[in-house]
């Protein structure tokens, strides 16, 4: 009888201390209390709570969480309706805050998260919603984080997830975004057309100065040219009037024939002559011919001559001395 009250003895208080026995897992916090007050934290590991004198509150998680803000409506400033929701990043940083400054700590995220969402996408117009998601996105932690500091909670990030305005706005911002693409690439054509057309414009520019200085040099060494075959024909009527004044009468029929001849040429160089018709006779064109004839002998006469009549000169008399 003894031994079966010492064993009944023993195994209650084998059940009594293992009731007291609380394995705290990695990631969490227990809260301790004392007949319903907090009095301490519970650490991750092995922990010893006397039975019936004190139990666990709250299990706290103290990992990092993510709680889904959920879908809602929101008017923007210029009186758009967008559809929008998104996430919040959190981590309980005191346990006891965490159980006991607030009563559902998800449901209170989540109401915090979703007034200030409306709060602030409710002051900017559609346009700057869809483009500057950054800015709502960190003016939303600091609210909420600021907000939930005092239950032992540090808000990490806060994400908006999805913007989704009306489908008339946004075949009206495709038609925009059509209409603007087009417009840059029209600008982009134009600046295109316009920049060939300098370009051409330049070229065409310096082609004519080219021209011209190629026209400026033509035309100096034509009338250097004219100038050389002015002075020789001054050159040559000096030598026939030099001729004539010497009293011959060749020179006069040499220039005659030039001239004639040149006149001829001109003739039947001429496109639009297919027979020359001109009252001569022959025989004046070869008594011209015949004078040129002349003329060249008699030129080629006086320069034979010309070193005769120095030999012929007579040496002058030197007198003798004495005399």
């Amino acid at each position: 009888m003894l031994t079966t009250f010492m064993a009944a003895v023993a195994v209650l208080v084998l059940l009594y201390v293992m009731m007291g026995v609380k394995i705290v897992r990695q990631g969490y916090r227990y809260t301790i209390e004392h007949f319903g007050r907090f009095v301490r934290v519970a650490e991750p590991g092995f922990n010893y709570v006397t039975p019936f004198f004190y139990r666990v509150g709250r299990r706290i998680n103290m990992m990092e969480q993510v709680l889904e803000i959920p879908g809602q409506e929101i008017i923007t400033k210029d009186n758009a309706m967008v559809a929008v929701d998104g996430v919040v990043f959190f981590q309980v940083l005191d346990p006891a805050k965490a159980a006991y400054e607030v009563a559902d700590l998800y449901t209170a995220i989540t109401a915090l998260s979703t007034t200030n969402l409306r709060t602030v996408m409710g002051s900017l117009d559609l346009d700057e919603t869809l483009s500057r998601r950054d800015e709502i996105n960190t003016k939303l932690l600091a609210v909420v984080d600021q907000a939930t500091e005092s239950w032992g909670v540090k808000i990490t990030r806060v994400e908006l997830r999805d913007i989704r305005p009306p489908q008339d706005i946004v075949n009206a911002m495709t038609r925009q975004m059509k209409a603007e693409r087009e417009k840059r690439a029209v600008i982009l054509e134009a600046e295109g057309l316009r920049q060939s057309a300098i370009l051409k414009a330049e070229g065409e520019k310096q082609s004519a100065i080219l021209s011209a200085e190629g026209s400026r040099e033509a035309a100096f060494r034509e009338a250097e040219a004219r100038e050389r075959a002015a002075q020789a024909e001054a050159t040559a009527t000096k030598a026939v009037s030099d001729a004539i004044e010497q009293g011959s009468a060749q020179a006069i029929n040499y220039f005659v024939a030039q001239k004639y001849v040149e006149a001829i040429a001109e003739f039947a160089r001429s496109p639009n002559a297919k027979t020359i018709l001109f009252p001569v006779e022959a025989t004046q064109l070869i008594g011209t011919l015949g004078g040129i004839g002349e003329l060249a002998k008699e030129a080629v006469g006086r320069v034979a001559a010309a070193p005769q009549v120095i030999k012929a000169k007579p040496m002058p008399n030197v007198p003798k001395a004495g005399q």
